[in-house]
């Protein structure tokens, strides 16, 4: 499963690309944003939109977890 690995709104923020920048230039779709948002792990091209924008390759915005990782973290909470 790929979870990502920065706080993908915070990190566009902090660049200068804030929701209604990102609408108005049309640099992602608003689905894109909500899954974000949402914590869902994008496409390919919204991936590649955002390394664009953050100056970043793909691992530093994502990673893989097992799933037994995962549900192993939803134990300990």
């Amino acid at each position: 499963m790929l979870k990502y690995k920065i706080d993908v709104m915070e990190t566009l923020k902090e660049a200068g690309y804030n929701t209604t920048r990102i609408r108005k230039e049309k640099l992602i779709s608003e689905g894109g944003l909500q899954s974000i948002r949402e914590g869902k792990v994008v496409g390919a091209k919204i991936l590649d939109t955002l390394c664009t924008l953050l100056d970043m390759q793909p691992g530093n915005i994502i990673k893989y977890v097992e799933k037994t990782e995962e549900k192993e973290t939803h134990k300990n909470v």
